[in-house]
């Protein structure tokens, strides 16, 4: 057994949360038991599952997008209600890690697929992503290959940059809009979850490739890995419940 609140401080001082203002509170949203050895980790707070943790006997959920944001209604409707239940019935704490743990250079989505992509995350772009060169110089298709294999889907791709592939910035989730700033600052290539109407004639004006992976696809590695960290540090069993989007 961890206590709660020794797990949630050392996951905030790891990912810098106070680094990273947020739409909402980010760390403990809903408290539960204070003694925790099983945790559950998903990209986003649901009904499914919250009760799939429950069910599973965890006393933690860690998510990266949360139950609270400041553009949320501050109502309590059926469908939250359903959700807290699943919550503070069984007693489990929910927890999210949105933008830090984007950013992160270990454990952020960012970092780790720029990573398993053949990109070295040598340096920020725009406060949570990455950018640099790929290990070694790629096509518009094998480039596609490779999201294609890493997030186990097809992505949606404007192929409008160069011939070869050396420089690439990477965003995960909904960072269509940044595909401007990926092509002034000089990279072949940009990566995100999910696009924009206007991104497909950015990329062709500006001669720049533009790859969407999925937000849900592109947002899976960062919260697994937080998740298996904060296991090993405490000792704790663990399990990412798998809910698979479209977005």
């Amino acid at each position: 057994m961890a206590d709660r609140d020794e797990i949630l401080a050392y996951a905030a001082e790891l990912l810098d949360l106070d680094a990273y203002p947020d739409g909402g509170p980010m760390g403990m949203q809903v408290a539960g038991a204070r003694e925790v050895s099983r945790v559950v980790c998903g990209v986003s707070a649901s009904l499914e599952l919250f009760e799939r943790a429950g069910a599973g006997g965890a006393q933690m959920v860690l998510v990266h997008h949360g139950l609270l944001w400041d553009s949320a209604p501050r109502v309590i409707d059926d469908a939250m209600r359903r959700r807290l239940k699943a919550l503070i019935d069984p007693e489990i704490t929910l927890a999210a890690y949105h933008l830090a743990l984007d950013a992160h250079p270990e454990v952020g989505n960012n970092a780790l697929l720029a990573r398993e992509l053949g990109v070295e995350p040598a340096d920020r772009f725009a406060s949570i992503g990455f950018g640099g060169p790929l290990s070694k110089p790629a096509s518009i298709e094998e480039f596609t290959v490779r999201v294609r294999e890493a997030l186990g889907r097809e992505p949606l791709v404007f192929a409008h940059g160069p011939d070869r592939i050396e420089r690439a910035a990477i965003i995960t989730g909904g960072a269509g809009r940044y595909v401007a700033d990926a092509a002034r600052e000089g990279y072949d290539l940009f990566l995100t979850g999910e696009p924009e109407e206007p991104t497909l004639h950015a990329a062709l004006e500006l001669g720049i490739h533009f790859v969407a992976g999925g937000h849900y696809a592109t947002e899976r590695i960062g919260i697994q890995a937080l998740t298996r960290t904060l296991a090993d540090e405490f000792s704790l069993d663990w399990e990412f419940v798998d809910l698979p989007n479209p977005v």
